[in-house]
Formats: C-alpha cells, structure tokens, sequence
C-alpha cells in the first residue's frame, strides 16, 4: 500500500519559499555523499506527486515538480478545471477543489510506492484531513526572516514521531510518522 509523505525543503526558520515564492535560496550549499544518498532514496520510492497548481509557475514554462528529475503521474490541485497535460513523458492531472480525490488517484497510480505531497497550502489540508504518514524535511542553514511558511495556518495539533535523523555537509534530513 502506497504512504503518502509531505517532501520539502525549508530553512531553519520554517519557511519553503522567500515572500515571493522563490527558491533560489536553496542552491550553493556544500554536499555531502550521504545528502545525496538520501534524496536518490526519496526520488526512488516516489510513485506520484500531489501538488498546488501556482499562478505563477506553469508546467510550459517547464517549473515541475522536483524539476523533472522524476517521471511519475503529477495531480495538481486547482480551482478551475483544466484538461490533463502530457509534458516528457509525465502525465499532470489536474483535480478540482477535492484534495481527498487527488489523494486516492495519487494512492492508486503510486502502487507500493509513495505520494509526495508538495506546498504549503496542500500539506496542511492533507494533515489536517489525516491524510499524511509521515513528513520528510531536509533543512537548510539559512534563515530569511520572512517568508512563505510550510505549516502555518495549520488548525489543529499533529503529534510526531521521529524515525529518522541524518547530517552530512549542510543539511539536516529529518523524518517523522504522523501519529495523530
């Protein structure tokens, strides 16, 4: 059976994108083989990706999820129907308004294999909907004071647990099941 996992990069003041959206503050930190083999981990066990569908980016414009690296059904949520895109051999499908049917389409085209759940607005419905086995955080050694945050808002409590704790050269790779 398939888990569904929210995947980000933050910093360590919380936030996954500056106040415009941007993430160019994630390039240029030093690497370590062990940060790598932690993310080729990740990239091997996704098996499809939920994710928001921003006004900002589009799939033309070639702004994908984990930039292209992976070729695995795409769901994108949105508030406006939109036909479905084929783009380099990835399907993107867009679902309207119902984060619980993207899931289950998510679920059910990942086979054993994960959901990645991308965004902020995205992971925070999904918790709250009880929707999430686990979380899977790589943080950086930045802090940018102001930002787009990939938990606040959250409305209520969620309890983890911690299942993994990793540091190579900059990052800091943490892994926690939800429990409730």
């Amino acid at each position: 059976m398939s888990k569904v996992i929210i995947h980000a990069t933050v910093t360590l003041d919380g936030f996954m994108a500056d106040v415009d959206g941007g993430v160019d503050w994630m390039n240029g930190f030093p690497s370590a083989p062990g940060d790598q083999d932690v993310v080729e981990r990740i990239i091997h066990e996704l098996g499809a990706v939920v994710g928001g569908a921003n006004k900002k980016q589009s799939i033309e414009d070639g702004e994908v999820p984990y930039g292209a690296m992976i070729k695995v059904p795409v769901y994108l949520m949105t508030h406006s129907p939109h036909e479905p895109i084929e783009k380099d051999g990835v399907t993107y499908t867009f679902v309207v308004d119902e984060i619980t049917k993207a899931i289950e389409a998510a679920k059910q085209s990942a086979g054993d294999k994960w959901v990645s759940v991308l965004g902020g607005s995205i992971s925070r419905q999904c918790l709250e909907l009880g929707l999430v086995d686990e979380i899977h955080l790589h943080v950086v050694p930045i802090l940018l004071g102001e930002g787009i945050s990939l938990f606040s808002g959250l409305s209520k409590r969620v309890t983890l647990e911690r299942l993994e704790t990793s540091a190579f050269a900059s990052e800091t790779h943490l892994r926690y099941g939800v429990l409730a």
